[in-house]
């Protein structure tokens, strides 16, 4: 068995493009109680809140103002691009409504090479915050995507000093900087002259970024499809999004990379600091879908299974993100709402509660010699995966998660295929009672909150409705429809 160590309880994180900060977490006098109470279901079920990224593409263009009386002001030019973001005083006022203990990660502008600046918005947030809040700075946004053209050694060149002058000036004496933020996809093989010469966290240590001991964390961003060329956007469908074999083959990328900063700087040292199923703002029918929850579970727990530390989901501008877990205001795109795919971090929460001690393996498909689940599986084939989660000290599993993600569509007309999971190898008897809490909905592409449910709950008006529903198992077999999950614990 080769589970993880203790999950980090905050592993279904966030992070929030900047400019759009405030629309999701309101103001001092106007706080946005939908997305607050969102937020607080998820520290509900483990006792600790989704740390926060306050970053993105707009990270990169945002400055400080501390005259400015606005929380947040945004500058467009005539076609209605966004040009660069002020944040004022108020701004931490609208951070701190978060639930109590929430950490923030801070990605501060490295594009515009203005060290003075960064500076500036670093000494805003931990005068704002304080250092109890403020969990890791970050300088610079997908510097990997920047026109500058950087490479591991002319990225180190700036980002070492600049975060070392940054700790001397706030007096920070320990590690306090995540490294990297960069989204190319890992090439493969990993020790080709081509992958060992790509921009990511693991070239920026060797490069020295290090060396004033200031990196705490990696953070690296994925995302498995695009939105951003027409041969990406024609990847992204439903069938591929939905099939575990795909986005394990797409994870197993970053494995080398994982094992060796974990190496370099602890258990808990990388995570996946944005993410989100189809990048530049998600695809219509797609990412809006329950499709996306099912993919958003099984991303996070496999990603979990492989050592990720925490996952951070990219929440977008509302008139423009179609993968973001809710809209937190009425805008262009529709009404304040919350999407199917919400509810797989209340899945996940659930499973991880409040142990400390919790650990995960990726039951099935397993994990062959070489560290994945699938290699040389079948990308068509991702139907069922099975993770179970270990206390310590533990021979048996104390709670298994269930994925049937065979595509059924609500305008099907035959009926909802299903599939029996034998689980009596996991207990300790198998006569033993088994409680099982669903998730599911009517179909693959449902865009409707209203009609999915987690443990017979919806959550579209952003507070739970519905008594909860669970079911008792006694004979080991737990019967799954195609499209659905389910928790299973004892």
């Amino acid at each position: 068995m080769d589970a993880t160590p203790p999950l980090n309880p905050a592993l279904a994180s966030f992070s929030i493009e900047t400019i759009a900060f405030e629309e999701f977490m309101g103001n001092k006098t106007h706080p946005n109680t939908f997305s607050l109470n969102l937020f607080e279901h998820l520290k509900e079920r483990t006792g600790v809140p989704a740390e926060v990224r306050i970053g993105g593409i707009t990270a990169d263009s945002t400055v400080w103002d501390p005259n400015q009386e606005a929380a947040l002001n945004s500058f467009t030019d005539s076609t209605g691009a966004q040009r660069s973001t002020k944040l004022g005083p108020q701004f931490w006022n609208s951070v701190k409504l978060l639930p109590e203990g929430t950490k923030i990660i801070m990605t501060l502008d490295l594009r515009s090479l203005n060290y003075t600046g960064a500076l500036d918005m670093a000494k805003a947030a931990w005068t704002g915050l304080g250092s109890s809040q403020i969990s890791r700075f970050e300088i610079g946004n997908e510097p990997d995507q920047y026109s500058l053209n950087l490479n591991a050694q002319t990225y180190t060149a700036m980002w070492e000093p600049w975060s070392v002058n940054i700790s001397k000036a706030l007096g920070i004496n320990y590690p306090e900087f995540q490294v990297g933020a960069t989204v190319k996809t890992p090439l493969w093989p990993p020790d080709s002259p081509q992958a060992e010469a790509q921009f990511d966290c693991v070239s920026a240590l060797a490069a020295g970024a290090n060396d004033g001991h200031t990196v705490a964390t990696c953070s690296e961003h994925t995302y498995q499809y695009s939105n951003c060329n027409p041969s990406k956007t024609a990847e992204a469908m439903l069938t591929d999004l939905v099939n575990h074999t795909r986005l394990a083959q797409f994870l197993d990328l970053w494995q080398p990379r994982i094992h060796s900063i974990r190496t370099q700087l602890g258990p808990d040292a990388f995570v996946i600091g944005e993410f989100n199923s189809v990048s530049c703002g998600g695809r219509a029918n797609v990412s809006n879908t329950f499709g996306q929850a099912l993919w958003l579970l099984d991303t996070t727990l496999y990603a979990a299974s492989i050592n990720v530390s925490r996952m951070y989901v990219h929440q977008g501008a509302p008139p423009t993100s179609r993968y973001s877990l809710w809209y937190p205001v009425t805008s262009q795109s529709g009404p304040i709402k919350v999407f199917p795919s919400y509810s797989a971090y209340l899945f996940v929460t659930e499973a991880i509660g409040h142990s400390r001690s919790l650990r995960l393996s990726n039951i099935f498909p397993g994990r062959e010699a070489n560290g994945s689940s699938v290699a040389g599986g079948d990308p068509s084939a991702g139907q069922i995966s099975v993770y179970g989660f270990w206390d310590e000290n533990s021979n048996y599993p104390t709670k298994l998660a269930l994925l049937n993600l065979e595509i059924y569509k609500t305008n099907d007309s035959h009926p909802r295929p299903d599939t029996v999971i034998d689980i009596s190898a996991y207990l300790t008897k198998k006569t033993q009672e088994v409680t099982v809490r669903r998730l599911t909905s009517p179909g693959t592409d449902e865009l409707s909150a209203n009609l999915t449910t987690w443990a017979g709950q919806t959550f579209a008006s952003g507070v739970a409705e519905g008594e909860i529903v669970e079911e008792k198992v006694t004979n080991g077999q737990v019967v799954l429809e195609a499209s659905s999950a389910a928790l299973v614990y004892w």
